[in-house]
Parts: structure tokens; sequence; C-alpha cells
């Protein structure tokens, strides 16, 4: 919520940087990080940011429809004590967000969209993260 709205600058590192953007969060959250690709679903990687956590660096990706709209990604690896597995749904005003965890890491996918809408990128983001982190 505090990114999204930013026209100039929504992301620390931009896109055309990307492998300098994961080989930085890579490094700082210490795993291999592998931005999943949205395109097939209109949504392309803007940047990320590094951003806190509770006990250390957390990761932000940034994506961008045709039409300005922006989801953003947010992953965790401080996840080795929650047991809670499954998908979870939040909403807070207009912004809709679907989280999970999967092993050590925590993720977070949210953005201006209703619920079945970002199901659909919620999925195909796990389908993605999983065999890679």
């Amino acid at each position: 919520m505090v990114y999204t709205p930013e026209i100039r600058h929504p992301v620390e590192v931009g896109a055309d940087q990307q492998a300098h953007l994961v080989a930085w969060l890579s490094k700082r959250l210490g795993a291999q990080l592998k931005p999943p690709q949205l395109a097939s679903l209109g949504y392309a990687l803007e940047g990320g940011r590094l951003l806190p956590g509770q006990s250390g660096p957390v990761a932000q990706f940034m994506y961008r429809d045709g039409a300005g709209a922006r989801l953003t990604l947010y992953v965790s690896t401080e996840q080795t004590h929650n047991q809670e597995t499954g998908f979870r749904f939040a909403q807070e005003g207009q912004v809709g967000v679907f989280y999970w965890i999967d092993g050590r890491f925590g993720y977070a996918l949210s953005g201006n969209l209703d619920k079945a809408a970002l199901a659909t990128l919620a999925s195909a983001v796990y389908a993605q993260l999983e065999p890679a982190l």
C-alpha cells in the first residue's frame, strides 16, 4: 500500500537491472530468489526493494500491467516457526492479499483486484516459486 501509488519511485531497483536486483535480494535474504514471470497474465516485473521484516530483511517485487495497475510480492525467510501453510486471503479497503508459507519462506501477493483475479495470480506465483526455492 505504501509504494503502489508512487509514480516516480515505486521500486528501489528497476527491472532493467533484474540480474542485479535478484543477486542483491538473494544475498540479503540468504536464499536464491527468482521473481516469478507473470507476463502471460498481463503483468511485467517493474523492480523491487529490500524491506525490514520482524527479524531480518525481506524482499518485495513489484509488477505492473498495461493499464498501470500494480501487484506486489513480499518474500520473507523468517517462517521456520510457522506451521500454517495454506493459502489465506485478507482484504484491507480495496487491497486484497493472498499469503502462504512454504518451508521457511513466507509469501504475500497483494493488489487492488477482486479475490478471484488475485487468486489466479497467486496460484501462478506459487507454481513458479515452489521448485525454485
